[in-house]
């Protein structure tokens, strides 16, 4: 065993990590344009949790961040009407967050354009790459004894309005990029 290599290496993964994260959130910002990438993550997590369960102690637990963190996002999100601060009804020391009709439609525009950003930044990859990639970041997630508390499961928010057409399309739209991301990359590599 090289213990030097495998310092080096560890050095490398953590730097590429962290940069790469501050990246992705830059790129992500600018794709999203209405809402930034922690916010629409922050909304997802709202809406990935029981609507009695919305405190920011969970938000910041989905998320991997403080609780201060996430008091801060959903503050300049409350500014912009897109959520509503109500006392908990579990816990008097809580609050509850839950998603305004204007964060409803702000996610509806974002999430379309979020699908196009994962497929831009995921276009290198194939199904299997990308399966070996979830499974390494849940493992290095848990170094600490702590496992992910994801988004596997179907969300709990509902959006009013009738979406199936838009989203037919935006999958449709998607299938066509990914297809066409997967023959480059199959090109390129003969």
């Amino acid at each position: 065993m090289d213990i030097y290599r495998e310092l080096f290496l560890m050095q490398q993964n953590f730097a590429t990590l962290f940069s790469l994260a501050n990246k992705i959130q830059v790129k992500g910002d600018k794709s999203l344009e209405i809402l930034t990438s922690r916010q629409y993550m922050a909304m997802l997590a709202i809406g990935h949790l029981p609507e009695s369960e919305t405190t920011l102690n969970n938000i910041a637990r989905k998320l991997g961040t403080t609780k201060q963190s996430v008091k801060q996002l959903i503050t300049i999100m409350e500014n912009k009407g897109y959520v509503i601060v109500a006392p908990s009804k579990k816990d008097k020391r809580a609050v509850n967050i839950k998603i305004t009709k204007s964060g409803k439609t702000a996610l509806l525009v974002v999430a379309e354009k979020g699908i196009f950003f994962l497929e831009e930044l995921f276009k290198k990859f194939s199904t299997e790459e990308l399966e070996t990639m979830w499974g390494l970041l849940k493992k290095l997630y848990s170094f600490d004894g702590e496992e992910q508390d994801g988004f596997e499961e179907e969300g709990n928010l509902k959006i009013d309005e009738d979406t199936n057409e838009l989203q037919l399309k935006i999958m449709k739209e998607f299938e066509r990029r990914r297809i066409q991301a997967i023959n480059v990359e199959i090109k390129s590599e003969k």
